[in-house]
């Protein structure tokens, strides 16, 4: 009995990520998608006119 259990405890759980996964594709398209990206600051310099802004 504890086996199957075990099993059908890892199915839901692997059907659930398969759902999350399918969701996130449908909202963001195919591929990987990053969510924690690091603070960058505003004096960094770059030569991009989108990134400049108004000083």
């Amino acid at each position: 009995m504890k086996r199957q259990k075990t099993n059908i405890t890892l199915d839901i759980i692997k059907a659930m990520r398969r759902g999350g996964r399918e969701a996130e594709q449908e909202m963001l398209g195919p591929g990987f998608h990053s969510f924690n990206r690091q603070h960058k600051s505003k004096k960094t310099y770059t030569r991009k006119k989108k990134h400049k802004g108004e000083w």
